[in-house]
């Protein structure tokens, strides 16, 4: 059967979400830049390697094939999407990587299914991927970990009894320097 990747995101409104992002250009820009990149990752990470789920907050905002995050903190949410969709091998990711490509999301199933599990860590101290391999998703807890803060990476490592495979450093965009950042990457990596 296959892995199944879920894609944590949040329903894209105007002023919902993306605060430090729509500090520096504004909400409509930050609203904007959110659904670009969300709607980016999706088409590039359909693949027929695994099945794609996207699990939306707020939970009525879930369209047809979306699933709710549910109540609770971001650790809950997390540990009870791993818990449904980790009989096969999962790996979640949020929105704010768009660098995340599908050859870096099977680089990481591979190495949870070798390891157990594999975390890819963001710039900012948090992580742009969780992969766990077969069943570790039913052990897993993630109480004592400082999201969105320098320490969730290193939180979640602690979390994961510090066995996971540590996979490349990517930058996420929450703030306009990272969108600018962003852009300039892009703007490089484009052919002539």
């Amino acid at each position: 059967m296959k892995p199944v990747l879920i894609v944590f995101a949040r329903a894209p409104a105007i002023g919902v979400g993306k605060s430090r992002l729509a500090k520096d250009v504004g909400v409509v820009e930050a609203w904007r830049v959110y659904r670009a990149m969300r709607e980016g990752l999706l088409r590039r990470l359909a693949d027929p390697r695994w099945r794609l789920i996207v699990r939306v907050t707020p939970d009525g905002a879930a369209a047809s094939g979306a699933e709710p995050q549910g109540p609770g903190g971001l650790g809950a949410r997390l540990e009870r999407a791993l818990r449904a969709h980790g009989r096969f091998g999962v790996a979640v990711v949020g929105t704010d990587c768009p660098e995340v490509t599908p050859e870096r999301v099977r680089r990481a199933l591979r190495a949870a299914r070798r390891t157990g599990a594999a975390l890819g860590p963001a710039e900012d101290g948090g992580f742009w991927i969780l992969a766990l391999a077969p069943g570790r998703a039913r052990r897993l807890s993630l109480d004592g970990v400082r999201w969105s803060t320098p320490h969730a990476f290193a939180d979640t490592l602690a979390a994961l009894g510090g066995e996971a495979a540590v996979l490349e450093t990517l930058a996420d965009v929450d703030d306009g320097e990272g969108l600018r950042a962003w852009r300039r990457r892009r703007s490089a990596a484009r052919p002539g």
